[in-house]
């Protein structure tokens, strides 16, 4: 019997919590080089608030969408049916409520990983909050008050983010106001990765409560799920590969990697019509689907028409 590493048994079941670390990571790379490449503040009045939240907030929300769309659970929850047969009661209502509430909650938790990543860094960072912002904060706080219009000194506040177009007698003015607003948003960031932090610590502990299973009982469940998963998968893969062989060698008479191949089947060029354009799932009746046009032509027509015998070795067609 092989015993896995011991590292490798720390690691197994926690697939997820691996996950999103890598994901928040990458999250952490990317908005580092989308800052560096991408970021340039416009300061100028009116346009400063709109770029600050559209860099903090759009790809955040970008990241959440891809977030629900690249998890399986959320397309089983979307494409999932209730059988005609099974019989409607209140409680399988509410049992499927919970159920739908429990996946959605699962899948929100990880899709929110990349954004709230996204979010935390750039507060910390504090250009964006500070671009967004600038032109809104008090000016004369800092010993610098302008005799100047209400729009004038806000065209000033809104070249703050630029130290070049500052003027020279509101250079201190600028490095303050500067601070104030990189110590707002780092506080801002330090203070979502805190709440978000105690929430995921909470919801584990609630849901620990309420789980009817044990935690040596619970941890069996997490692996029999993840081995059924990996299990299906690969006999999907050969059952579906096995099943394609079938119409692949009524087409053309052999299928790939036979040995000794005697004859081949020339298709006609109604067959190859046949089979050529858009593939679209076809319902044949109530329990089978028709998966692709090869599919359909397979199990709609008879293999018949012209062979042609193979007399060459097939050890030379295989070096071709």
């Amino acid at each position: 019997m092989t015993f896995l590493p011991k590292w490798l048994t720390f690691l197994k079941g926690k697939e997820v919590i691996i996950a999103n670390a890598v994901i928040a990571i990458l999250t952490i790379g990317g908005q580092q080089l989308f800052s560096f490449f991408t970021f340039s503040c416009p300061c100028h009045v009116g346009q400063n608030l709109i770029y600050g939240l559209a860099f903090l907030g759009v790809p955040a929300l970008i990241l959440l969408i891809v977030g629900y769309a690249l998890n399986n659970q959320t397309w089983r929850l979307i494409m999932g049916k209730r059988p005609h047969f099974e019989r409607v009661t209140s409680s399988n209502r509410l049992l499927k409520c919970k159920l739908v509430c429990f996946v959605l909650c699962s899948i929100t938790g990880r899709a929110l990983v990349a954004p709230v990543t996204w979010l935390a860094v750039t507060l910390i960072n504090g250009s964006y909050y500070i671009c967004a912002v600038s032109e809104y904060v008090p000016v004369y706080y800092y010993g610098a008050a302008p005799n100047v219009t209400a729009s004038e000194r806000s065209r000033i506040l809104a070249t703050f983010p630029c130290s070049q177009l500052v003027p020279p007698e509101l250079t201190r003015a600028r490095d303050e106001v500067i601070l104030l607003l990189r110590y707002q948003s780092q506080v801002a960031g330090w203070l979502l990765i805190a709440v978000v932090v105690i929430t995921v610590f909470l919801s584990y502990c609630l849901a620990s409560c309420f789980s009817p299973l044990s935690f040596l009982h619970f941890r069996y469940w997490s692996s029999y799920v993840h081995n059924e998963q990996e299990l299906f998968d690969e006999a999907a893969e050969q059952h579906s590969r096995l099943y394609a062989m079938q119409h692949v060698r009524k087409f053309f008479g052999f299928v790939p990697g036979s040995e000794n191949v005697r004859e081949i089947r020339i298709p006609s060029l109604r067959e190859w019509q046949a089979i050529s354009g858009l593939a679209f799932l076809k319902r044949v009746d109530e329990e089978h689907y028709d998966y692709s046009l090869l599919h359909d032509w397979a199990l709609k027509e008879r293999a018949s028409g012209k062979y042609l015998r193979i007399d060459e070795d097939p050890g030379i067609i295989t070096q071709l």
